[in-house]
């Protein structure tokens, strides 16, 4: 006999009733961006691997190590995203839309690949919602961003979350910058493969998570300290709006995030319940990445939020999720024509846009009763073969257990009524 197959290994897989969470939380997300006048953009699964190359940066860990890449039948080299952003820029320069009205607004939302070490919170497929403000240096722009990311973690009910916020400065200020924190690394004792990465980004090495790396970087000079005034002063306005706002932030002065495309605001939000995975999303400005991918000289803002971490989070919260589409009725036919009653009845009933399922099989009332209960619906009508002379039907109230007779006819209103 052959074994069972399974889901691959690091895949996060949804299954209800967890699958309904899930769903409640991507669309949390999502809401906020429409909202604020964020267009639709949907985006290939795989790209050419070159526009991850040239667009997240060669030193990431995601490019040198993380990406899924393959050869297709023509040849060409092929890698699963393992973000958005990339692929947004490359579809606003492919079809023009930084030619009309800007800011570009747009808003994705699917699984995203990276072949990581699995564990919880870290998965090899998950799941982000991302926004992309394109064509726009306003930091008012920035505080909007955040701003979007925070309304959607607070409607799921989320407390116990914080934002990080810094700025990696422009290509004015960062290139000496670089080589002074270069000098200042050049002088620790570290390995060749640190030594490697300071020389292709010296930020990343003030990212690093090993105890001997993070007792030396103690202190390295900081981009924030290093500012030119333009930068200064556009971090100074984010942080303005931010107040305004009523957005809480503490200051991540060593704050890099895994991607190299990253100038300016740049900003993480984290959870204190998920442990070592503490980031459930984040973002920042990436002016210079349009022209790097082949496009006009144009800024840009975005963030992505994980929903699988998001997930977590409210789980650690202990926060309950309303389902998204709560059954209305539950239909349970006793006898073959009372059974086409009840499927006519139930398509009319999803016709007029309320939730319904019926009782498959041939339960006796008993147990057609239990997969009522069990679908956790507000109402279950009960039809039997002597109720279809007049058209009627015993209507229950699964929660208050009052029953009644009522004709079928007026179902659909007296549904839309009581559920009000």
């Amino acid at each position: 006999m052959s074994s069972q197959l399974q889901a691959p290994k690091g895949v996060a897989e949804y299954v209800p009733p967890e699958s309904e969470a899930f769903l409640t939380v991507r669309e949390a997300l999502c809401e906020p961006a429409r909202n604020a006048g964020y267009k639709y953009v949907e985006l290939p699964i795989f790209e050419d691997t070159a526009l991850f190359v040239r667009g997240v940066g060669e030193s990431t860990d995601v490019v040198s190590k993380e990406m899924y890449t393959f050869d297709d039948r023509g040849g060409r080299s092929i890698t699963l995203r393992p973000e958005g952003t990339a692929g947004v820029i490359r579809s606003t320069i492919e079809h023009s839309l930084d030619r009309g009205q800007l800011p570009v607004k747009l808003w994705y939302a699917g699984p995203f690949f990276r072949a990581e070490r699995p564990q919880r919170g870290r998965y090899r497929q998950f799941f982000s919602v991302g926004i992309e403000a394109i064509g726009g240096d306003d930091p008012a722009l920035d505080a909007e961003v955040i701003a979007i990311a925070n309304e959607g973690f607070r409607s799921l009910g989320l407390r116990n979350f914080r934002l990080e916020l810094t700025s990696l400065g422009d290509s004015n200020c960062r290139p000496a910058y670089r080589i002074r924190l270069q000098e200042f690394l050049s002088r620790l004792d570290l390995d060749p493969e640190t030594r490697d990465r300071a020389a292709l980004n010296p930020l990343r090495v003030l990212d690093d998570k090993r105890q001997s790396v993070i007792d030396q970087v103690v202190d390295a000079p900081l981009m924030l300290d290093h500012l030119c005034s333009a930068c200064s002063h556009h971090f100074a306005e984010v942080r303005s709006y931010l107040e305004v706002l009523g957005i809480e932030y503490s200051l991540a002065p060593r704050l890099v995030r895994g991607l190299d495309y990253y100038t300016r605001t740049t900003f993480e939000f984290t959870h204190a319940g998920l442990g070592a995975q503490s980031a459930i999303g984040g973002g920042g400005r990436y002016d210079g990445l349009m022209t790097t991918l082949g496009g006009q000289d144009l800024s840009g803002i975005g963030f992505g939020l994980g929903v699988d971490r998001t997930l977590l989070a409210v789980q650690s919260e202990g926060i309950v999720l309303p389902p998204r589409n709560p059954l209305a009725i539950f239909i349970v036919a006793l006898g073959s024509e009372a059974k086409k009653r009840a499927v006519l009845l139930a398509g009319e009933i999803r016709t007029a846009g309320i939730a319904v399922d019926l009782s498959y099989g041939d339960r006796g009332l008993k147990g057609a009763m239990k997969a009522a209960d069990r679908s956790g619906a507000h109402f279950s009508i009960v039809i039997g073969e002597r109720d279809l002379e007049k058209d009627t039907g015993e209507l229950k109230n699964m929660q208050s257990g009052v029953q009644e007779t009522i004709s079928l006819a007026t179902l659909i209103a007296t549904i839309k009524a009581r559920l009000l």
